[in-house]
């Protein structure tokens, strides 16, 4: 009788844990599909923060959540081809932007980049000192040696791109993702446990002398 019960005991939670594992799953996986994408790092242009090759979840964001700092994922077909690009916002609308060489001031204060890598100015880059326009921002790239950003297009709206370009942003320190894959991970052990416990109990059940009586339900 112990035997049978405890089989039966078992059975019922092999069949709470499947359909727990697999609603947990589901939920986690259309969740980050809705609020996330993931994108590769193609270049240098934001070494050593994301070097090259870096696969990057990216949330996505409206423009009304863009602060100063962020690392966006932004289309701007008339600086970057139309291809999607990381850069970090250093301006947004209405904000005063004044650099020479690696050095950088926003509103008349200097800003600290300890994710900037280069130590050495590009010659390349003119001393510039614009105005960001309303619903744009004014990007750059961490690496400031090789990379192509505002400073290139300052005569197109102060360099600046649109905004509504921006498909999302890299969560700097964010714990969100690392919540769901450990959502996502627990959702598929508990799922697997529930198959594999309730297969293990039909196995159990089978195993019974002949006429002991036994019920799954």
């Amino acid at each position: 009788m112990r035997q049978r019960g405890t089989i039966c005991w078992f059975t019922k939670v092999a069949r709470a844990l499947a359909p727990l594992g697999l609603a947990l799953l589901s939920g986690t996986i259309v969740y980050t599909l809705a609020n996330y994408r993931t994108a590769t790092v193609m270049g240098d242009s934001m070494r050593p923060t994301y070097p090259q090759g870096d696969r990057l979840l990216v949330e996505r964001i409206d423009a009304s959540e863009i602060r100063r700092g962020d690392v966006l994922l932004i289309e701007a077909p008339e600086h970057y081809q139309g291809r999607p690009m990381l850069r970090r916002v250093i301006g947004t609308g209405g904000d005063h932007v004044a650099g020479e060489g690696n050095r950088v001031t926003v509103n008349g204060k200097p800003v600290n980049e300890p994710y900037v890598m280069d130590d050495e100015e590009n010659l390349m880059v003119s001393p510039y000192d614009v105005k960001v326009p309303d619903g744009r921002l004014f990007l750059l790239g961490d690496h400031r040696a090789n990379a192509n950003d505002s400073r290139f297009h300052l005569g197109e709206r102060s360099g600046s791109v649109a905004a509504s370009g921006v498909r999302g942003r890299v969560p700097e320190g964010s714990a969100a993702p690392t919540v769901l894959m450990t959502l996502g991970s627990l959702g598929t052990l508990l799922t697997l446990a529930g198959i594999g416990g309730y297969a293990v109990s039909r196995r159990a059940g089978k195993s019974l002398p002949p006429g002991a009586p036994w019920s799954m339900a």
